[in-house]
């Protein structure tokens, strides 16, 4: 039996209407090809669609009742979510839309929400998704959604603040009359501000403001005599802490991270990769026939933009098949011959991803076919990457007048795709080098990106060369790295004869770095060395062919959810480079599991010629003997890696005579592009640091690191970070954290005997009496010593009172008025059960615990429990003690708990001082 057959019989034997899904799961089908036949299926006049959504489909010979049967559909259809349609609402961003959902029905209107994430990630799709699951719930009384692009005005603070809250008459010139803003346009609804880190330091307090209060004043108004009933959804690519006001950031309770596209599951990636082709085959009215090596292609060609880039090549593509087969009225196939260069190199670049490749051919197969569905898109949108007009219908309309004009195929080919890769072109003018060049002018003065660029416009008006998009990046680090090893007084490298006959083998490239040498002579008066002239001519000839195999790998490593992500996709941006990796390692996670997981990133990036392995501290550091046993592949580790580090190793490794051996010599001589050379001691090297101490490092840890940054910010003091640390195995790590940080002060729940000050939390609960000691501290010099002060018992309703008013000021889902006495009596309970005292100090402790595991457990965010942690709570003195105050807790909040926590409070409770 057919597949076809199969299809009609199955459908023959339900009495009601299928879906294509449904149909697909029954049969064990893939839905694009159950799509495919049914669509034929109805064309043939067996089988009709009732419309609605999803679209059904129903026995053609029920025609006489069909009407009756989709009134019956519409009436059964059970009532899904926005959600439900989303990719990846099973795995990637299953929490992501359960704390989507939690911010939009919390009682009574909703929390305000900062969603985070790389650009091209999905941030403002699932902003649009949340605002119509909010008007499916009935949870606004307009429908209405207002975005805002802060990004738009940011160079004009004025007139950013005047479009958002509104004007009087007069507030400026041209402020002819009285207007309402953004805000008030969205009172009862949803205000989505993109780029929220855009806006400045004024604005942001003005709405912190009125996200506390509801009321605004207008621009030229000094009362605050405005109210309105908005939800805030936020939306930015940069980290929060440090582009955002902590005032700013800490009003919005819920955070959601959209993930990269390479941090999809491969079945995701293949399924947006479906959605987005069926969007341009119901664009175009046509199936598309996409053969296994384009579609490999196109998900490797996502280097920097995620989801949106995808989107964009694949627009690209299509537009490119519709042209080649305009006179076809079925199918556009895509070739894998006919696609552009940059997405050709997706292919290749997915060849190297082993593990990604392989799990990809056990759901492909040799050619996918999408066929349209005639649905529309369930969540609207509009994007950057979304094209301002209908291409296929310019396409349509060109072709056909060119013909006209008596063109042949070919020639109408060539016209028509120039203005087909203007929307490439544009892409990334738009998306990637304005972003970059920002990017680089951090890590380079201004003076090198201007002499970069007198050296691109000399090039093209001497020998009529074109720089690529990579040239002002790479040619502006390299010249950086040259000029501070010269003001360094460090030797000049020294050129192999092998790399001079190398070079000489390209005459043209060797012209323009002589060129290069002469501008950098007259510009900086001094003479270039003759070596300097062949590692330039290395450094064009890389850029015009960047070895595909052979090249140096590099894998960055390092402490933190995302930290090394971060640095990774910057240099991948800038340099678009494809030998790049990164781990990003918990401090919770064993080391035996971190080793493995960075193994495989190891053999990921391997080209044949070694990897180098860039960390940040600890055991990072030690890997490199195990990974090389492990993969049989070289390994060089350097440590205390940094942005700039990571630029200068994608740097060196991109070009053609690069080896893993002098990477690793010239990387451990790198310290930076900056031009200033100055002598500093090694003390001064490290970073001052405090330790804020709790039993899982998270909960009253955090909290405690946001009441130190914001007396930091109050005193000006930008030098000093606070590193939030869990009691348990702390013994571990603080030998690791001081090698990289100078520690100046410890506080939270214990006191780890470092000789330096230690603020206990009553203290620094006092308000101005932790301020003063906190900024003693930081008054001190690193060479003194001092004694830990102990700290008076204060009376417990003293305390009591502190901890409700810590409590109201860092946590959003519970009422410490109405709490505190509960979380008072957990503690009772635990002193009677142990009959023994909590001292102010842990009673403290543990109160402030239990506010950050009711969190938890109420935005669904559990900590973990290893095995071995689980047999040493069985067997500690006060684990009966906590399991029943635990039982109090839940029976009294109707809360359930995760064992986990048990295990902290435990640990909490057994902490005395930890000693190095």
């Amino acid at each position: 039996m057919t597949r076809k057959e199969r299809i009609l019989a199955y459908v023959t034997q339900n009495k009601t209407a299928l879906t294509t899904a449904e149909i697909a799961t029954a049969l064990d089908i893939l839905r694009n090809n159950v799509s495919k036949e049914l669509n034929t299926l109805v064309r043939e006049g067996h089988l009709q669609k009732i419309s609605g959504r999803p679209v059904k489909y129903l026995l053609a010979k029920q025609t006489a009742s069909s009407a009756l049967v989709a009134d019956q559909i519409q009436v059964e259809r059970p009532t899904q979510d926005i959600f439900a349609s989303m990719i990846g609402q099973k795995e990637s961003l299953k929490n992501q839309i359960e704390q989507a959902k939690a911010a939009i029905l919390y009682p009574p209107h909703g929390l305000n929400v900062l969603i985070t994430g790389p650009t091209g990630s999905g941030k403002t799709y699932f902003a649009n998704a949340m605002h119509q699951f909010a008007s499916e719930q009935k949870m606004l009384k307009t429908k209405e959604f207002i975005t805002f692009n802060c990004a738009d005005y940011a160079h004009n603070p004025q007139l950013l603040m005047s479009h958002l809250f509104g004007y009087v008459k007069g507030a400026f010139t041209g402020a002819d009359e009285d207007r309402d803003g953004l805000i008030q346009k969205a009172d009862g609804g949803i205000l989505f501000l993109d780029e929220v880190h855009r806006l400045p330091p004024e604005g942001q307090e003005m709405i912190f403001y009125f996200m506390d209060h509801g009321t605004y004043n207008r621009l030229g108004e000094i009362a605050k005599v405005h109210h309105a009933d908005v939800r805030l959804i936020c939306a930015t690519t940069e980290d929060p802490e440090s582009s955002l006001l902590k005032t700013f950031v800490r009003r919005i309770p819920i955070v959601i991270g959209m993930p990269q596209f390479e941090k999809r599951s491969v079945r995701e990636q293949l399924a947006l990769l479906k959605r987005l082709l069926t969007l341009e085959a119901n664009r175009t009215k046509r199936e598309i026939v996409v053969p296994e090596d384009v579609v490999k292609a196109l998900l490797g060609s996502v280097t920097f933009g995620n989801v949106g880039q995808l989107k964009s090549n694949i627009q690209l593509v299509c537009a490119q098949g519709f042209l080649n087969s305009v006179e076809q009225t079925e199918q556009i196939n895509l070739e894998f011959e006919q696609l552009p260069p940059n997405i050709k190199e997706g292919l290749s670049r997915l060849a190297s991803d082993r593990v990604r490749l392989g799990k990809l051919a056990q759901l492909l197969e040799p050619v996918m076919v999408i066929v349209p569905d005639g649905e529309k898109p369930v969540i609207k949108e509009s994007d950057r990457y979304e094209l301002p007009y209908n291409l296929y219908e310019i396409i349509g309309n060109k072709a056909a007048l060119l013909k006209e004009e008596g063109l042949d195929q070919s020639a109408i080919n060539n016209f028509i795709m120039t203005d087909i890769n203007v929307h490439l072109k544009s892409f990334y003018r738009d998306n990637k080098i304005s972003r970059t060049e920002k990017n680089l002018n951090e890590l380079v003065d201004q003076d090198t990106l201007r002499l970069t660029k007198e050296i691109i416009a000399l090039l093209k008006r001497e020998c009529n060369y074109h720089a690529g998009e990579n040239f002002i990046y790479a040619m502006s680090l390299h010249l950086s790295s040259f000029i501070k090893r010269v003001q360094s007084g460090r030797p000049m490298r020294e050129v192999s004869d092998d790399l001079v006959t190398m070079v000489k083998d390209y005459p043209a490239d060797l012209k323009l770095a002589k060129l290069i040498k002469e501008k950098l002579e007259a510009h900086y008066d001094f003479l270039v060395p003759e070596s300097e002239v062949y590692y330039l001519a290395v450094l064009l000839i890389s850029l015009n062919s960047v070895p595909k195999h052979g090249k140096v790998g590099v894998v960055v490593a390092a402490h933190g959810n995302h930290t090394a992500s971060s640095m990774v996709q910057v240099v991948t941006e800038l340099l678009a480079v494809d030998n790049l990796s990164a781990f990003d390692m918990s401090l919770e996670m064993d080391p035996k599991e971190a080793l493995k997981a960075i193994a495989q990133k190891v053999v990921q990036v391997d080209r044949g010629n070694g990897v180098l392995l860039l960390v940040d501290m600890g055991s990072l550091g030690t890997f490199s003997e195990k990974i090389s046993a492990l993969t049989d592949i070289k390994i060089k580790t350097i440590d205390m890696v940094t942005t700039a580090m990571v630029l200068e190793a994608a740097r060196k490794t991109a070009l053609i005579d690069s080896d893993l051996a002098s990477v690793y010599a010239e990387l451990r001589e790198f310290n930076g592009y900056s031009r200033k050379v100055e002598e500093v001691p090694v003390d001064e090297l490290k970073p001052r640091a405090i330790l804020a101490l709790c039993s899982t490092g998270k909960g009253t840890a955090e909290k405690i690191k946001q009441m130190i940054d914001e007396i930091l910010t109050e005193h000006l003091i930008d030098d000093v970070c606070v590193l939030p640390l869990s009691v348990v195995g702390i013994k571990a790590q603080l030998k690791q954290i001081e090698e990289k940080y100078q520690l100046i002060a410890t506080t939270g729940v214990a006191d780890p005997k470092l000789g330096v000050p230690y603020i206990s939390l009553e203290e620094l609960f006092q308000g101005e009496v932790g301020k003063k000691r906190l900024v003693e501290c930081l008054e001190q010099t690193e060479t003194e010593h001092f004694e830990t002060q102990t700290t008076k018992e204060l009376a417990p309703d003293v305390t009591q009172e502190m901890a409700a008013n810590y409590l109201e000021q860092y946590y959003t889902f519970i009422n410490p008025k109405k709490i505190i006495h509960i979380l008072w009596e957990y503690c009772t309970i635990l002193e009677q059960e142990k009959k023994e005292k909590l001292t102010d100090t842990k009673r403290l402790a543990v109160v402030m615990h239990l506010g950050g595991m009711i969190e938890r457990s109420l935005r669904n965010a559990p900590v973990s429990l290893t095995k071995k942690q689980a047999l040493e709570m069985k067997e500690a003195p006060w684990a009966q003690a906590v399991k029943k105050a635990d039982t109090y807790l839940e029976t009294t909040l109707d809360l359930k708990l995760a064992r986990a926590e048990e295990y902290y409070i435990i640990k909490l409770l057994e902490t005395e001082a930890v000693k190095s």
